[in-house]
């Protein structure tokens, strides 16, 4: 049976020797053997849980349930719970494909709003900030955040100054609160206001989806849909890698 070196499994799974420490450290990886000189000797088995801990890696940034099950897959393979780490690993997929249906839900609500079709109804016409935060479910500072970053304009009353929130800000609030809801970032829906505010009707989900040149930091939350497809690919090669380990250990 082959073994390896600290070295040999970072140069393996792309990651410096003291993740393979920490990893290790952290209870990601099974026990590991050391020779007579004390140096880490890594079996297969070891190289496998090595790769599946950075897959899980790669998922856990969503934070929240998707995290703990991430974890949670990471640990019963550790210790040898294949057959249970399969089904969190399931349970994971069927997350960030009820992730993936909420970020369409949300381009099709734009695409509602874009064609005129989409319509928020409110009793009182125009609102305060705070009626308007009460009707759309947010607070007062995120309908400010939202305006301060430039996602919406929002009219002033000529006679005492303060916000008037009529159909057209209400209808634009909850495209807004509707895409945050689904994860894509106040950049992200900030790129494509911009584009819409020059004109632009058609390709706004692509749009949405694809960071210009000169943005100085671009976020995973960015390419919400891209990101959302590449967790699922990576869920992919996790669930093959249990299934490996699974028959290997029967």
């Amino acid at each position: 049976m082959e073994t390896y070196h600290t070295s040999e499994i970072a140069v393996l799974t792309g990651v410096h020797p003291n993740t393979v420490r920490r990893y290790e450290e952290w209870g990601f990886l099974p026990p590991i053997d050391r020779a007579s000189n004390g140096y880490r000797v890594f079996s297969e088995l070891n190289l496998d849980q090595m790769r599946l801990a950075r897959l899980a890696m790669r998922i856990s940034w969503m934070g929240g349930e998707i995290r703990r099950t991430a974890y949670q897959v990471i640990y019963q393979s550790a210790a040898g719970a294949f057959v249970d780490a399969y089904e969190c690993a399931s349970l994971l997929q069927k997350m960030i494909d009820n992730e993936q249906h909420h970020a369409v839900i949300a381009a099709s609500v734009l695409e509602e709003w874009l064609e005129g079709t989409f319509v928020e109804e409110s009793q009182m016409i125009p609102l305060s900030i705070g009626q308007a935060a009460g009707h759309l479910s947010v607070t007062v500072d995120t309908l400010r955040y939202w305006e301060r970053n430039g996602l919406i304009y929002v009219p002033r009353n000529p006679t005492n100054g303060y916000r008037q929130y009529g159909t057209s800000e209400l209808n634009r609030l909850s495209v807004i609160r509707t895409l945050r809801k689904a994860r894509y970032s106040t950049m992200a829906i900030l790129r494509m206001m911009l584009a819409f505010e020059k004109g632009q009707r058609e390709y706004l989900v692509r749009v949405l989806d694809t960071p210009n040149q000169e943005e100085e930091m671009v976020y995973v939350t960015d390419q919400w849909l891209t990101t959302l497809a590449d967790m699922n690919r990576v869920l992919e090669d996790m669930i093959k890698l249990l299934s490996r380990l699974t028959v290997v250990q029967e």
